[in-house]
């Protein structure tokens, strides 16, 4: 039975994983039911799962480990609640101008959608970002240079840094990979957030496109302040209650 046991418990944490990963999150009330054990046993596979740095248990549940994942990876990941975001992004992009986009998925499907402009510039570290504006009639589309992350995708180091800095946009919009009001945004890596920080210096507002399950939550490393932050769109009603923590410092979308 020991044996059974183990292997069972295998499965389940395999099953449990998988099921974070796709989804971004769990609660342990949710796994609890999903997996007909009890909460106690629900938390230590969470305790083993976090020391095999598959996930970050947080209170109540437990979230995607905070590392670089591949473009592909994160490009599935809540595509529903990007694609909300993006429309809700698209009233904020100016008919001509310039703009920012950072190298998320969630900004990605901004640009999907951007469709033809009288004249707008944008500048982004995304490559697949660049080469979907590049097929969008009246945008002039800037790709920063850089060193390519093995495991985002996105251009960083200093390269990508410096030509941050070259182009004054009206807005940045951009992800993160967590959101805390205390600390701020926060990224999986190092070199993300600082071409985020320079992205965000060099514009007058910046908009942060983020799905609810990164709210409330830290990553690695520090990128922007929550006073660097003009508006937050999420997939979520402007009204839900769970962005009151968020209504008093910054717009709500």
């Amino acid at each position: 039975m020991a044996v059974n046991g183990s292997i069972d418990g295998e499965r389940r944490r395999k099953e449990l994983a998988e099921l974070i990963r796709s989804s971004g999150e769990i609660s342990i009330e949710r796994a609890r039911d999903l997996f007909e054990v009890s909460a106690m046993t629900i938390r230590r596979d969470l305790e083993v799962l976090e020391h095999e740095g598959a996930v970050r248990r947080v209170r109540g549940g437990a979230v995607v480990a905070p590392t670089p994942r591949s473009y592909d990876d994160r490009l599935a990941v809540r595509a529903t609640a990007k694609r909300t975001i993006a429309k809700k992004a698209l009233e904020l992009v100016p008919p001509r101008g310039t703009i920012s986009l950072d190298a998320s998925t969630t900004v990605n499907a901004l640009a999907e959608i951007i469709g033809e402009r009288a004249g707008l510039v944008v500048c982004t570290n995304s490559i697949q970002t660049f080469e979907l504006l590049g097929r969008c009639r009246g945008v002039e589309a800037h790709l920063t240079g850089g060193t390519r992350e093995p495991e985002t995708g996105s251009l960083v180091g200093p390269i990508a840094n410096a030509s941050a800095r070259l182009l004054h946009a009206r807005v940045f919009f951009a992800s993160a990979d967590a959101f805390d009001t205390a600390t701020g945004t926060s990224e999986a890596s190092l070199a993300e957030a600082e071409v985020k920080r320079r992205l965000a210096a060099s514009a007058d507002r910046t908009v942060l496109c983020l799905d609810s399950s990164k709210l409330g939550k830290r990553s690695t490393a520090m990128a922007l302040e929550t006073g660097d932050v003009s508006a937050l769109i999420t997939e979520l009603s402007p009204d839900d209650a769970r962005l009151d923590p968020y209504r008093d410092r910054l717009d709500v979308i």
